[in-house]
């Protein structure tokens, strides 16, 4: 099983990465601040724009260290990627897979069915603890539709169908979503779900965490040998990795969402961690300290202890991402008779 590691989150826009024999230096005009054995790394996530040294690359490459690159505001901006892990007997049973239309299919389905269901699970957990709040109708209403959808999708003949039910489950469950922050306020106001650019600070957070997520897919996928930019739902694009989109939508409410909620509900933010942009479509972004708060929130959330459904083993949440991807690329060679997709409780 893979060892969690820590994560180093850069978020000085004038931080520079460089290496020092096996060690990572954190530098800030000309100055060190900060260096950390490579060897206790698992992923870098650098938020600025003075980037890292060639060497360094090579160090993290080396020892499979993610090292990731986002605007100050938490856009994504670029992966950097060694050697292709695995081997090539994976990638090509994977890309066969692709072009097999039933096979396409299936694996598409229990990632839908995966996201609907963890989708309810989360509205069922509002129900039950806490019975006759305001909004209770309306999430007993959503729970009942997303049932619905799950069985949809369970015979849906066509991706393309399958794009139209997730939709429409995800349009229900955001559509009570406001219900189930516990403490509104100006600042955590929920209408709808808006992804380009988010308009308030509760769409930033899941977008930003929705980003988090699909990075940590990607790392996952290529560490097991598989290729993240070869999906069998999302469409195959140039520089989009859609299967890392394929595998995060099984965890998205599960880590992200209930994330951003205990957030809101404990109170750990408030408006002073947000700005809002004078571009177009006012933008809204974390400050420089917003995104320190969210990111520590983020790391204590991914060393939470799960029992795994299909393995019945106690595992970091964080590492939910690389089982997911090993059991993806078991059941790809043949070793699974089926996929076994993340359904929580």
């Amino acid at each position: 099983m893979k060892k969690l590691l820590n994560t180093l989150y850069v978020t000085m826009p004038d931080g520079y990465l460089s290496k020092d024999g096996a060690n990572v230096v954190v530098s800030a005009d000309g100055k060190e601040l900060f260096r950390i054995p490579v060897l206790n790394l698992d992923s870098i996530c650098c938020f600025g724009y003075q980037g890292a040294s060639p060497g360094l690359m090579r160090l993290c490459s080396q020892h499979g260290v993610g090292l990731s690159f986002f605007s100050p505001r938490g856009k994504f901006v670029a992966r950097i990627q060694g050697p292709v892990a695995g081997n090539i007997l994976l990638r090509k049973r994977q890309y066969e897979a692709i072009g097999d239309d039933a096979l396409r299919l299936n694996v598409s389905k229990l990632f839908i069915t995966g996201k609907i269901y963890n989708s309810r699970v989360a509205l069922r957990r509002f129900l039950r603890d806490y019975p006759g709040r305001p909004g209770a109708d309306g999430v007993e209403h959503a729970v009942g539709h997303l049932r619905y959808q799950m069985q949809r999708a369970g015979m849906a003949e066509t991706v393309d169908t399958l794009r139209g039910i997730e939709g429409d489950a995800a349009n229900a469950y955001f559509g009570v979503f406001k219900h189930l922050i516990l403490k509104p306020s100006e600042c955590f106001t929920f209408i709808r779900r808006v992804k380009r650019p988010p308009t308030d600070p509760v769409n930033a957070m899941l977008s930003f965490g929705y980003s988090m997520l699909a990075n940590e897919c990607a790392s996952a996928l290529e560490g097991v040998g598989l290729d993240p930019a070869a999906g069998f739902m999302h469409t195959l694009r140039p520089g989009r990795n859609s299967l890392a989109l394929d595998l995060m939508e099984e965890m998205r409410s599960y880590i992200v969402d209930r994330l951003v909620l205990s957030i809101i509900n404990n109170r750990q933010l408030n408006e002073k961690h947000f700005m809002q942009s004078d571009e177009d479509g006012l933008p809204v972004y974390f400050t420089d300290n917003g995104l320190k708060k969210f990111l520590s929130c983020w790391q204590t959330k991914k060393n939470a202890e799960i029992t795994h459904p299909f393995l019945n083993e106690k595992i970091k949440l964080g590492l939910l991402p690389h089982v997911q991807a090993l059991l993806l690329a078991k059941y790809l060679r043949g070793d699974l008779d089926n996929y076994p997709v993340f359904l929580s409780k």
